[in-house]
């Protein structure tokens, strides 16, 4: 082991347990500053979460926003790019859902509209981060800037869109019709009842996510491709003197990212909504990033990330409602922190941990 790297266990494990122990322990400092007890709150949040069948069922829904979300922005990471348009590439991604369910629910089952959900919800989704990523590999603009601003745009287009092209007739509401049964996914709850998932939405999307966890690995750990990507984002000028082409790598590895925030629409579009509405995305795509980031943009540490901000989330609905002097905001404050210090300040414990790590490493070998 070299200066400056660490056990894997510690890389990703300790770090990442350790900014986490560090929000919790400043939230906790919030809820007193409140009046509460803090040591109450961790435990309805928990029971709220994962406590109860219903609980556990919506914990997995939001879970699988993110994980989509979080794979995303993995992908570019890997290819050392910042995707932050997940919001509008989701967004978009949702108007390749609703095309394929409003085009054949009266017509075939369910799941012959599922395959056609997913292709068109990855396309849309990664067309959508087409224009950044070629940008981005042809003319130097910041990837950055591009995806962000394209998030605003792809929030416009689909008011517009939502009002004047694909409203149902005589409706005032900004939405498509309701799906047929035809482009609905199953609830969860529905195909094994003995979970006691209740009224919660958690739908087939789930498998459809943890399918795109193995996927992504596959790619990026065991293909030529994804070589190439993890070249590129470790050193850009080396990779290119390998002859790996830049404006290849940059733009395939938005198009598979974009496609995968697309993705996430099937869940809230196809699994749970049921037609096209305003903001069905609400966040998600921003916490995507705090998600990779503490998971390590490993498609396995994404998915427990994602199962703890589901935890906050479903958690933090209960926690607001069983102590109303934690409000709704005083939960989103909460989940700010949770990705401040996994995201903004991510590597805060690493300069000390190297020093605890690096010289005892160092001294074993030199005895050696």
């Amino acid at each position: 082991m070299s200066a400056g790297q660490l056990p894997r266990w510690v890389d990703y494990g300790l770090i990442p347990f350790l900014n986490l122990a560090a929000a919790f322990l400043v939230s906790g400092l919030v809820v007193v500053l409140i009046g509460e007890n803090p040591l109450d709150a961790v435990q309805l949040l928990v029971w709220g979460s994962i406590g109860y069948g219903e609980g556990i069922g919506f914990t997995l829904f939001y879970a699988t926003n993110f994980i989509f979300t979080g794979l995303a922005v993995a992908v570019a990471f890997h290819a050392g790019l910042f995707n932050i348009g997940g919001e509008g590439q989701a967004y978009i991604g949702g108007l390749g859902v609703a095309i394929a369910c409003l085009a054949l629910d009266h017509i075939v089952p369910w799941y012959i509209t599922l395959p056609f959900a997913i292709i068109g919800s990855a396309l849309m989704g990664a067309a959508w981060a087409f224009i950044p990523a070629w940008l981005q590999a042809t003319r130097g603009s910041h990837v950055v800037i591009t995806t962000i601003m394209f998030n605003f745009i792809a929030s416009s287009l689909m008011v517009y869109l939502l009002n004047n092209a694909l409203k149902k007739p005589g409706s005032m509401q900004p939405e498509t019709r309701t799906f047929e049964d035809g482009g609905r996914l199953p609830f969860l709850n529905d195909i094994f009842p003995s979970f006691g998932f209740g009224y919660a939405p958690v739908n087939l999307s789930l498998f459809v996510a943890l399918a795109a966890c193995v996927l992504v690995w596959f790619l990026i750990w065991r293909t030529k491709l994804g070589f190439e990507i993890r070249s590129f984002g470790a050193n850009a000028t080396a990779a290119v003197y390998a002859g790996i082409s830049p404006v290849r790598t940059i733009v395939i590895t938005m198009l598979i990212s974009g496609g995968l925030a697309g993705m996430m629409a099937i869940n809230e579009i196809m699994g749970s909504q049921h037609r096209l509405l305003i903001d069905f995305v609400t966040g998600y795509g921003f916490v995507g990033i705090a998600v990779a980031l503490m998971g390590r943009a490993h498609p396995v540490g994404i998915v427990l990330a994602s199962i703890l901000f589901g935890m906050l989330y479903q958690g933090g609905a209960e926690l607001s409602f069983e102590m109303p002097n934690i409000t709704r905001d005083m939960i989103i404050v909460i989940q700010g922190l949770v990705i401040l210090f996994a995201g903004a300040l991510e590597h805060m414990f690493r300069p000390t941990i190297i020093k605890l790590f690096t010289p005892s490493r160092a001294l074993a070998e030199k005895e050696a």
